[in-house]
Order: structure tokens, then C-alpha cells, then sequence
């Protein structure tokens, strides 16, 4: 288990035992304890991707989801349900999702560039079953980053729990995921991903991360996934 998965099952138990123990009125404010976790990589070491981009990728992007959760659940916390108005309440759960989607992506997003590792043979296997091979998988993943090219948003491998396959979802920004999708794999299309190393060349950027991904993290996502 990563640190980012300890992290946040610890949160979520936290939350969830907090909820049941007490009734709605007596809960507590959630903590806005939020603490970026580091990269799972020396960035000097990841080819096609500079230690500058990926240092200021996670320094300013994904660290600055993750304090901006903390301040969102905080600011959340102070409101009085009872007379909050509804577009106070409804902007500050759209920030909320917007900033925690954004930490869990970027998470995975760095965790698809630790150290190398294959496919496990279980993962291989529902790629071949699900995209006809490995290949026809890698060619739609990477046909959908560059078709994000000069815009903004995802690309995920996912194993989808309703319909127990795999499957490439898109998405234009941090809120649009599959619904009851594990995300095992990401791509980040957003400019800041890239730009500093490669201007506008979009599909350069793509092609040099599918060169630099690794599986270790999906092979042990899709495990848990699957088992469920």
C-alpha cells in the first residue's frame, strides 16, 4: 500500500466512524489536515521529463489541490447548514470535488512514473481480453492524450466494477470520472503536465510518457479492484 492509499484510507475511516458515532448536529468539523505526499521518484531520473517540470508539476499543481482540499473542507466546516445559502453550499462542494479529484489523479499521475515495472499477468491478460492486446490499448490511450492536446484534462485506464472490464475514460477537467471506475493508470493533458518541456507539442509529451509509465502502481490497483 502507497503512502498516498495509507493517507487516504486513514482519512476516510477517520470520517466515516466520526459520522456514525455521532448524529449530524454533534459532528465535528472535518480536519483540514491535508499534507501533499512526495514523489515516489527521483525526478532526475525519469527520461523525457525534466526535474524541473515534474518538480513544479507537484510542487505547485498537485500540492496546491491538496492545500486548497484543506481550505475548502475548512471554509465548509464554518458554514451554518441551516442558513447558508444554497449557492455557498453548492460552490464550496463543486471546489471540493474539483481539488479532491485533482489530488487523487495527480497521485496516480506520479505513481505511473516510479520505478519500471511490467504488467502483472492478470493485468496483461484483461488487456488483451479488453482492448484485443496491449498494443490496441496503448494506441487508444495515447490517441486520446493527444486528442486533449491544446485543451485541458484526463486520460484513465479504469476498471470498471459495474461492467468488470477495463476501459480508457476521458475527461475535460477534475470532476468528470467514471462512475464506479477504479482508476489504475493516468494521464495528465493539462499544460501545465508539459508545457515547460515541450511548448505546444502536445503529442510529444504523450509519446514520452508512454515511454516513461510504469504498471507497478496499476498492477496493485487492478488487484484490489478486481477482487472487490
Amino acid at each position: 500500500m502507497t503512502s498516498f492509499d495509507r493517507r487516504a484510507m486513514l482519512l476516510g475511516a477517520s470520517v466515516v466512524g466520526m459520522a456514525g458515532a455521532l448524529p449530524a448536529a454533534a459532528q465535528p468539523a472535518p480536519s483540514a489536515g491535508f499534507t501533499p505526499a512526495p514523489l515516489p521518484f527521483d525526478p532526475k531520473g525519469v527520461p523525457g521529463l525534466s526535474e524541473k517540470l515534474l518538480t513544479s508539476h507537484h510542487d505547485n499543481n498537485y500540492a496546491g489541490a491538496v492545500k486548497r482540499l484543506g481550505a475548502i473542507r475548512a471554509d465548509f466546516a464554518k458554514l451554518d447548514l441551516a442558513s447558508a445559502p444554497v449557492f455557498a453550499i453548492n460552490g464550496l462542494k463543486r471546489e471540493e470535488l474539483m481539488a479532491w479529484n485533482s489530488m487523487v489523479l495527480h497521485e496516480i499521475y506520479f505513481a505511473g512514473l516510479a520505478a519500471p515495472a511490467a504488467p502483472s499477468a492478470a493485468l496483461a491478460q484483461a488487456l488483451e481480453r479488453d482492448f484485443g492486446s496491449h498494443d490496441r490499448w496503448a494506441a487508444e490511450f495515447a490517441a486520446m492524450g493527444k486528442a486533449l492536446g491544446g485543451g485541458s484534462g484526463w486520460v484513465t485506464l479504469a476498471f470498471s466494477r459495474h461492467d468488470g472490464r477495463l476501459v480508457n475514460s476521458w475527461a475535460s477537467d477534475h470532476t468528470q470520472t467514471l462512475a464506479d471506475g477504479a482508476p489504475l493508470l493516468v494521464l495528465d493533458m493539462y499544460e501545465h503536465a508539459y508545457a515547460m518541456d515541450y511548448g505546444a507539442k502536445a503529442a510529444a509529451y504523450v509519446d514520452a510518457f508512454m515511454k516513461a509509465m510504469t504498471w507497478a502502481e496499476a498492477n496493485r490497483r487492478f488487484a484490489s479492484a478486481s477482487r472487490g
